[in-house]
């Protein structure tokens, strides 16, 4: 492809944040409930523009289009639209789309919907960057961004503590993880030299024996896990869920926790083959998967079932990808084919799943909105009252329990058969361990069978209880069952039509993931309904025989979820961890923030006297050469001896009159020293601040209570005095140092070219208006934001003391 659609790939990115930056402005203009409306354009058409290159992608042929940028350290704004980057895509704006038009009916009209929306475009915005960046420092700078906006969005009602707590636990873990991502793409840099994941790809082979290697794999691999929620990691998610229903379907079903999915993915023809990358993916997605699934059935609110539901299910599509990684390692020629089926399965069900999980979390929304509460143990009977949000929930619940005719069934058959292949396969030594993952899958989902029953049976079966709900039942606002209904239709649709994604979308995403391997198209296979009466249909049929016993006598067996002592988990260890970090920090800021400026002043001349001082005498760099250095006169032997009893007589003053005297005796003297040097510029600069500052200075400390000498321990004095001359000592030893022993030419030498440059014959102006023109126009601006600041505090101040007399 070329021309404008190269060109509009890199722009459609930044859509959303050039939307964000306008919706303040609009929002002052258009009525409360309509922005919402405008906002939906947005994702609308940036799924339509993604479609229209399905049949391109389809074919094999990919879009790529780079903006040149930082040419010196290889960082470019590359774009990248493979198969892959088009999945993940397609999820961020339809199913984007599907949650703003869903939030249009949700959220009130008194909530601050212009913030919401800017923050929901910029998190949109941020995780297209992800997922079409092919230059890792580009990729990175849109990871972080999606942390950020995703902290905004889970702190939306920051009046609420747990909201806070929510917004802080996710950014602290998901942040961590990105810094580790940031210093392992730092290593597959030096070991390649290019930042560009396509670039790494062709020549990795050359460096995966180095140790730099395994190292960077370790921290890539940490990124994605926290972000993903993967065990240890996963302890962010459940408490994420403060955040509007809205943004927990969008962030934690379809878009923020697949962003670790799609590094694994993308970064697999880089790190894949490896035995560290295989168990590490396939051991903590298949643990993630069976903790996910056996917590999630304690919960009795919905909200926290989805959320370790959401956590389950990325274990899964996890070790599927961890499973297909091995697709190229050597001697595995001849399995290749099941491998590249395990990637294919993960792929389809990050599909499915962000239909029936976001389905879901719109239906737990629509109870909350219409009913006030999300406790399963309040709920009940609902299906009579609200029938549309019955059958989605059913038509989502179902899915996720892996039944046919869903969308869920299919893949979690593909997964199935995956894990099964996995037994005495020799793969890595292996070995009889390869039996374990079958079993842990099955385990896993006999409970989210439970689960999903828990959801559909527990909240719309049984006896209704009107009493025990805030709001009588009733059936939600067409509008808000508008979204839900259209992802619960495709959860039925693909399950009849399967290979329409799996061709148009699963197929290319698969090649591209394998670009060494050949005949990997012969190797991805057709998705179809029925396979016969196999081994993983019998363990579907398991799971429901078992799922049903365990729902039917739940009441019997819940009670092992309180066995453990609840201090005993990583939540408690994460708050214990926080805890000891602010006590710790509080601790060492009380030791040295003493509240005297004394204080602060030894730690600075300290630090630069033991570092500065330290690598001098270590290099050896304390050689000064004095031959070419110009005789000193009589006045200038006279000037700075007068600074010089000056600066000692300050210590020694006994008034602040005194003090300030003799403070502008040093500066006029500096300024006199200016005029027998040739620069009257600088020596009317330095009288004019000198004026200013001492009549300043004697304007301040009238107003100041009389002043009492300080009585300081001899000690202290001893201290104090030998920091001082140990400072003063080190930068005039330094500055003879530079002055001495000159490695380059000056800098000065190119200003004193200045009019033939610039058209200006005073050097210092010119430098002041030319050559640090942006410098200067920066430091004006900052004055005045400094003002702003200053202006708009007078200003609260005044509102506040007006306000007070109103009250009065």
């Amino acid at each position: 492809m070329t021309g404008g659609l190269h060109l509009f790939l890199s722009i459609a990115i930044f859509i959303p944040f050039l939307i964000a930056i306008f919706i303040p402005f609009i929002y002052k203009r258009v009525p409360n409930r309509n922005i919402g409306w405008f906002v939906l354009v947005v994702p609308v058409l940036l799924f339509l523009f993604l479609a229209s290159h399905i049949p391109t992608v389809a074919e094999g042929k990919t879009t790529i289009h780079t903006f040149r940028w930082i040419e010196s350290a290889g960082i470019h704004f590359t774009t990248y639209l493979d198969g892959l980057s088009l999945i993940f895509g397609l999820l961020i704006s339809g199913v984007g789309s599907l949650v703003i038009l869903y939030s249009i009916y949700y959220l009130s009209e008194r909530e601050a919907l212009g913030r919401f929306y800017v923050y929901l475009l910029l998190f949109m915005g941020a995780m297209l960057g992800v997922v079409f960046s092919d230059n890792m420092m580009v990729l990175y700078v849109f990871w972080e961004l999606t942390s950020i906006s995703s902290f905004l969005l889970i702190a939306f009602w920051y009046h609420r503590k747990k909201s806070r707590y929510g917004a802080q636990k996710s950014m602290l873990i998901t942040v961590t993880g990105g810094i580790g991502m940031l210093a392992g793409f730092v290593m597959l840099q030096s070991l390649t030299g290019t930042f560009s994941v396509r670039e790494t790809i062709q020549v990795i082979d050359q460096y995966t024996g180095e140790g730099l290697f395994i190292a960077a794999m370790s921290l890539v691999l940490l990124g994605a896990f926290t972000k993903s929620a993967q065990f240890p990691f996963h302890i962010w998610l459940p408490d994420a869920m403060e955040a509007p229903t809205p943004v927990s379907a969008y962030l934690h079903s379809a878009t923020m926790v697949k962003a670790g999915i799609y590094l694994v993915a993308r970064f697999t023809p880089i790190f894949g083959g490896e035995k560290i990358w295989f168990y590490a993916i396939c051991c903590v997605g298949i643990f993630t998967l069976f903790l996910g699934s056996f917590n999630a059935v304690r919960q009795t609110d919905l909200k926290a079932l989805l959320a370790y539901s959401t956590i389950s299910q990325l274990g899964l599509i996890m070790s599927l990808i961890g499973l297909g990684s091995a697709a190229t390692a050597q001697g595995m020629s001849t399995q290749s084919a099941i491998f590249v089926q395990a990637t294919f399965a993960a792929l389809f069900h990050l599909v499915n799943h962000s239909t029936f999980k976001g389905a879901l979390f719109m239906v737990v929304g629509i109870l909350d909105h219409e009913l006030g509460t999300r406790d399963v143990r309040r709920l009940g009977g609902l299906m009579a009252f609200m029938p549309v949000t019955f059958t989605i929930a059913l038509i989502g619940s179902f899915s996720m329990a892996g039944l046919p005719p869903f969308n869920g069934f299919l893949s979690k058959e593909m997964f199935f058969e995956a894990m099964l292949s996995l037994r005495g396969l020799d793969l890595f030594s292996l070995g009889a361990w390869g039996a374990i993952f079958p079993v842990i899958a099955w385990v896993a989902s006999i409970f989210t069978f439970v689960y999903s029953m828990i959801i559909v049976f527990q909240t719309f079966f049984g006896e209704h209880h009107p009493e025990r709900i805030e709001r009588p039942a009733h059936e939600a606002k067409p509008g808000m069952l508008i979204a839900p209904s259209v992802l619960a239709t495709f959860i039925i649709g693909i399950f009849f039509f399967p290979n329409l994604i799996g061709d148009y979308l699963l197929r290319p995403a698969v090649k591209g993931l394998y670009p060494t391997l050949s005949n990997v198209e012969s190797m991805i296979p057709a998705i179809t309904v029925w396979h016969g009466f196999n081994t993983a249909l019998w363990m579907t049929i398991g799971v429901i025989i078992l799922g049903v016993v365990l729902y039917w006598r739940l009441h019997s067996w819940k009670g092992i979820y309180t066995a453990a002592p609840m201090r005993l988990n990583l939540d408690t260890m994460y708050n214990g961890l926080l805890l000891k970090t602010e006590e710790g920090a509080s601790s060492i800021t009380r030791f040295y923030m003493t509240g005297y400026l004394r204080d602060y002043v030894v730690y600075i001349f300290t630090f630069f006297i033991l570092i500065v001082g330290g690598v001098f005498f270590t290099n050896g760099s304390f050689s000064i050469d004095l031959s070419n250095d110009a005789p000193i006169a009589a006045n200038e032997y006279i000037i700075i001896f007068v600074m010089m009893g000056a600066s000692i007589a300050i210590i020694f003053a006994k008034s602040r009159k005194t003090a300030i005297i003799l403070n502008g005796v040093l500066g006029y003297a500096i300024a006199i020293l200016f005029v027998v040097f040739r620069a009257p510029d600088l020596a009317l600069t330095q009288i004019v601040v000198e004026t200013v500052t001492t009549a300043l200075f004697l304007l301040c400390f009238y107003f100041l209570p009389e002043w009492k000498m300080e009585k300081l321990p001899k000690p202290t004095k001893l201290v104090n005095g030998l920091i001082a001359v140990s400072a003063g000592v080190i930068v005039t030893v330094i500055a003879l140092a530079a002055q001495g022993n000159k490695l380059f030419e000056s800098v000065s030498v190119y200003f004193e070219n200045a009019y033939d440059l610039a058209g200006g014959k005073n050097i210092v102006n010119t430098i002041l208006g030319d050559f640090r023109a942006f410098d200067t126009m920066l430091e004006v601006v900052v004055l005045f934001i400094a003002g702003i600041g200053v202006f708009t505090l007078i200003k609260l101040k005044a509102g506040k003391e007006e306000r007070d007399v109103e009250d009065q």
